[in-house]
């Protein structure tokens, strides 16, 4: 009698993790909070717009209950100014008198969390992809371990052999019967040298990022911030720092990264770069690197006696020789550039390209979306570069 040996499915409806009034509120206050560049107030406002299109709320939970439940679990702080001219200021208990003036901000706690979603949304997605979505590097003898096998070779050493897999490959080869492993049947895992690096992300903030209503600074911000929390909490022998460049160049703690913003600035793209190198110079770190998000287009330099040579109409020659030059000068500390275009207009991918070339680094031309994923994806696979 012949076997039925089809197996059965059985769907039931898929049931959405039961949330919290709190927990639904909070997901979409983690990402107001990050497009308002931490200001409290304006992500409320906003969450009270939201409430009134989409009833995110109800007579059991207000948004004020919400903002008492911030409050007791540490996301948001109240500051009272002090003002000691203030006219009709009351004296606190330490006998300052203030203007009564409260703000809230958020919290080292919040910023953290603002973070750790950052990644969440950014490299869990790499994860969730599978194989082969990770660029990897040259593998063989080295201190970490890649999760992959194969044949041994001569030379490699004892302690990289897989007992467990050699012993399949032995039963499968010569039976169960009589146990025999033979050098054919020893697998040896992969490793790669655990190679620290130092990174600088440059993050233009010139006016042009929220050009046309086009916001360009946020996904870049949560990029950092997600970065940061990779390299924290997976690489933490490996050293990130961030600086922005509008005028001019400056580094910004990571922990500011939440408050970012835009200003009325021109692209010192030159700045930036000097800034970058000036810091790298200082690490001892075998392996540096340059990351850069910008919209490519460079408008401005500083001059020696400290005034600005700006110019936004089209590509300057004058600006645009002297990011080469310091493309050039990457490539001679042995500092790979690598940009990640923001922008999609054809004369200034061009100058990326020749950016790119007179740097050997590399260039991805992208849109807003993948963004992070891009710079994962190129971050894993310059920091598993084998050591020679």
């Amino acid at each position: 009698m012949a076997m039925n040996t089809r197996k059965g499915f059985r769907f039931v409806p898929y049931e959405a993790p039961e949330q919290t009034p709190f927990e639904k509120l909070f997901d979409i206050f983690q990402e107001l909070i990050t497009h308002t560049s931490g200001d409290f107030d304006e992500a409320i406002d906003w969450l009270r717009e939201l409430d009134k299109e989409y009833e995110l709320t109800d007579e059991n939970y207000t948004i004020e209950d919400f903002i008492e439940d911030l409050k007791d679990k540490g996301y948001i702080q109240e500051e009272f100014d002090l003002d000691p001219d203030a006219e009709n200021g009351e004296m606190g208990e330490d006998g300052e008198k203030g203007s009564g003036k409260g703000s809230i901000s958020i919290t080292a706690k919040m910023e953290r969390i603002i973070r750790q979603r950052a990644l969440d949304q950014i490299f869990g997605k790499l994860k969730r992809q599978g194989a082969g979505n990770h660029k990897t590097g040259k593998s063989g003898q080295g201190d970490e371990h890649t999760g992959d096998f194969r044949e041994y070779r001569y030379g490699d050493g004892l302690e990289h052999i897989s007992m467990t897999e050699s012993l399949k490959n032995a039963q499968v080869n010569h039976g169960i019967g009589s146990f025999n492993l033979s050098e054919e049947d020893l697998v040896v895992e992969d490793t790669q040298y655990k190679a620290q690096m130092s990174t600088i992300l440059m993050i233009d903030i010139s006016h042009s990022m929220i050009l046309y209503g086009e916001d360009r600074i946020t996904p870049a911000k949560k990029v950092a911030m997600a970065l940061s929390e990779l390299i924290t909490t997976r690489y933490p022998k490996d050293t990130l720092e961030v600086l922005v460049f509008g005028n001019d160049a400056w580094p910004i703690p990571i922990k500011d990264l939440p408050y970012l913003k835009v200003g009325p600035y021109h692209t010192n793209t030159v700045a930036g770069l000097q800034l970058a190198m000036d810091m790298l110079r200082r690490k001892r770190n075998t392996n540096k690197q340059i990351f850069m998000i910008t919209d490519g287009k460079p408008s401005c330099l500083r001059l020696p006696d400290g005034t600005y040579y700006k110019n936004s109409v089209g590509l300057d020659d004058y600006i645009v020789e002297k990011c080469y030059n310091m493309a050039r000068q990457a490539r001679k500390l042995h500092i790979p550039i690598t940009t990640f275009m923001i922008a999609q207009d054809p004369y200034l991918k061009q100058f990326i390209r020749h950016f790119t070339e007179a740097n050997k680094g590399k260039a991805f031309f992208t849109g807003l979306k993948g963004l992070g994923e891009m710079i994962f994806e190129d971050y894993e696979s310059n920091r598993r570069k084998k050591l020679r």
